[in-house]
């Protein structure tokens, strides 16, 4: 499983490199017990409290709000997104994190393009990993979804497969199938791949704390293989704005590859020092506040 490196484009000169930074922040006049709080959890505090001020004032006074519909990428489910769908609803916006199928990039797409047919109102699109691949073809053609955000994820040109992106460092591309994967065989008949113990926990959840790596590689979903060979038939980046979000700890999908599909969608980019391909999980802030720029930028 060896696939080529993406060739960087060169960037557009609007699109945005941004660096997220976990500043140190203190409140005035604290009481006596909120002083034994760590400097990490007071900053922590100012940040959650900042991006809830900018989600609910950033729109214009009677703008209605965008709903998020939020989809999860392979060996995950819609839980991924806790953090972000509580940020979200605690200021005010409806959220969806909904289930991919995790079978074939087109039903699957077709599948997310459904549900975003029967909601009204304007859209913010959201795809973590594969669901990236997904997003950038439901998307495609509807007039509904405003924004796209890639977190830590595939945005295939038409043509191309998810499988080819993963970039010649990831663990994916160096690593044999057997190393891999646990392989059964799925409800269509296809191959279907859960990832070993030792890559999850090590590769693909290496910042989070073994413990709850394990966890979540215990309830992680099975996904096709035919989800990763299926050739992308869209790329509806190239008409919808989008925001990019790439973890500098990503082992699954290199940083490399990810800058050069952000560059040649476009995107907004933010690049985020550390993480893993979890990132959603471990720092669901961090990755909330990508989703506010684009929910922000529809002002």
């Amino acid at each position: 499983m060896r696939y080529p490196r993406l060739n960087f484009r060169r960037r557009s000169p609007w699109a945005a490199i941004s660096v997220v930074v976990v500043a140190a922040a203190a409140f005035a006049g604290i009481s006596a017990s909120d002083a034994q709080a760590s400097p990490r959890a007071v900053s922590s505090g100012a940040a959650e409290f900042a991006l809830a001020h900018r989600l609910t004032t950033c729109l214009a006074p009677g703008q209605a709000k965008p709903t998020v519909v939020l989809v999860h990428g392979a060996w995950a489910d819609a839980s991924s997104w806790s953090g972000e769908v509580a940020a979200l609803q605690a200021a005010g916006y409806d959220v969806r994190a909904i289930a991919n199928p995790l079978q074939n990039l087109t039903t699957d797409s077709q599948y997310v393009a459904d549900y975003l047919k029967a909601m009204h109102g304007p859209v913010v699109l959201v795809g973590h990993s594969y669901g990236g691949s997904v997003i950038s073809n439901a998307a495609a053609g509807l007039a509904n979804v405003k924004r796209l955000v890639y977190v830590d994820a595939f945005a295939p040109a038409p043509g191309q497969t998810t499988a080819q992106l993963n970039g010649a460092d990831s663990v994916v591309t160096t690593m044999s199938p057997a190393e891999l994967f646990n392989t059964t065989t799925g409800p269509t008949g296809m191959p279907e791949l859960y990832l070993k113990e030792g890559i999850f926990i090590h590769h693909f959840a290496n910042d989070l704390p073994p413990s709850k790596a394990k966890i979540l590689w215990a309830s992680q979903r099975g996904t096709s293989a035919a989800a990763f060979d299926t050739p992308s038939g869209a790329a509806a980046w190239k008409t919808i704005p989008s925001w990019y979000f790439i973890s500098t700890g990503d082992q699954i999908i290199t940083p490399a590859s990810e800058l050069a599909m952000a560059r040649h969608a476009h995107s907004h980019i933010t690049i985020f020092h550390g993480g893993s391909h979890l990132t959603l999980i471990s720092h669901p802030n961090a990755v909330t506040e990508v989703i506010a720029a684009a929910i922000c930028s529809l002002r």
